[in-house]
């Protein structure tokens, strides 16, 4: 069975091409600047030959068309024609309450979506621009909807409410949602199946760290809590967002600044995070170099405030749960920062964390256990793969 599986950005398209009962990829690729001057796509067959090409994409629809138009050319192609394609998957950022898990996309489904755009104004008009999309190009196919937000579903009320009045909850669906709900549900199902543990009597914290970053406590294979929120700003120190911050430092800064709304959430979503207290970048990657080879001060503050603000996410999370049975990193930062990982760990002894050096060192992008041998929790590095999960999801989906 051929799924493609779309994410669609403002301005770009990532799609995979998966044969998914052998779990292989048959093409991969994005479209970038859609809209802007310089529009390209970028485009990768399972053989590793590459190749790019350029010109006009005006839209979301232009480019989805452009894909397919890749997919099944003579040359570059890996289809003979898109009724190969028996379904498609998109990722969706915001589900709100109304979805608890992937679903089968219908007129009634597109609506209920078109009413969470408030709640995620950035994500969710792309997201849809995809399916309707594939809806005006390959009208008979079936779409599927993977929702970040769907795993978090199962929180219970006194983990996802804010202490404000009830009414506004009801009236405006104020709560905590959580995201990266497909990473955190695929890297904890790999880490249970690793270690061989009893999903019903698992207790697992997954921290996906990349310029978004959140951590999640998951407790008999259902997330019970995580680190985003309202909206991706809570939580965890990340490349341009504050995450936890006192509202009324916020209003204090507004009144000072003299800046309304709209400024401050770019101010705490754009230019606060690790890129706000080291001045120099939102890329770990620089500020680790600042920091470690140039002696940085801010750099080095950042990072420390950085693994700081997951180390209590997990202790907190350990507490919650009533203990810990393995710690799993991912996301372009977890999966390959080694440096990272040992600061997060560090003085976690107590509650049975211990890492192995030598087989955290120089571990970039590999699933691995990297803690003792000996260790009562288990510590794993397993690169994510939202793209997987949602192809899985789309399958089961499809032939119900």
């Amino acid at each position: 069975m051929k799924i493609l599986v779309l994410n669609c950005g403002s301005s770009s398209i990532k799609y995979q091409l998966f044969q998914i009962e052998e779990k292989k990829v048959l093409a991969k690729g994005v479209v970038e600047k859609i809209g802007m001057k310089g529009s390209f796509l970028k485009h990768e067959k399972a053989s590793g030959q590459k190749v790019q090409f350029e010109g006009e994409i005006l839209d979301h629809k232009a480019g989805i068309e452009y894909v397919l138009g890749v997919l099944v050319s003579v040359k570059h192609g890996c289809l003979k024609t898109l009724e190969e394609i028996e379904a498609v998957g998109h990722r969706v950022v915001h589900g709100g309450e109304r979805f608890k898990g992937s679903v089968l996309i219908t007129d009634e489904v597109v609506a209920e979506m078109e009413k969470f755009i408030e709640l995620a104004p950035l994500h969710n008009p792309p997201n849809l621009k995809g399916i309707y999309a594939i809806k005006a190009l390959i009208p008979s196919i079936p779409q599927v909807g993977v929702f970040d937000t769907a795993f978090h579903q199962t929180m219970p009320p006194h983990a996802f409410m804010y202490a404000i009045p009830y009414a506004l909850y009801k009236k405006y669906g104020i709560r905590r949602y959580g995201f990266h709900g497909t990473s955190h549900r695929y890297v904890s199902e790999r880490a249970i199946e690793i270690l061989g543990l009893d999903v019903e009597s698992s207790k697992i914290i997954t921290c996906h760290l990349g310029n978004g970053a959140s951590v999640c406590a998951i407790k008999n294979g259902q997330s019970v809590d995580t680190s985003m929120g309202f909206t991706p700003v809570e939580g965890l120190i990340m490349g341009t967002r504050s995450g936890d911050i006192d509202m009324g430092a916020v209003t204090y800064i507004m009144d000072k600044e003299k800046i309304g709304t709209k400024s401050a959430s770019v101010l705490f979503n754009k230019h606060s995070g690790l890129l706000g207290i080291s001045g120099l970048s939102s890329d770990s990657r620089d500020i680790r170099e600042a920091a470690y080879e140039k002696g940085d001060e801010r750099a080095m503050l950042a990072i420390d405030m950085f693994n700081y603000r997951i180390k209590k996410y997990i202790g907190s999370y350990a507490a919650a749960m009533g203990g810990i049975d393995a710690l799993v990193f991912t996301g372009g930062i977890g999966e390959n920062s080694d440096i990272t990982r040992s600061g997060i760990c560090e003085e976690l002894g107590f509650m049975g964390v211990e890492i192995d050096e030598n087989l955290n060192n120089g571990l970039r992008g590999k699933e691995q256990l990297i803690s003792k041998s000996d260790a009562k929790v288990k510590v794993l590095v397993v690169p994510t793969n939202e793209e997987l999960m949602s192809a899985n999801d789309t399958m089961e989906i499809v032939r119900q």
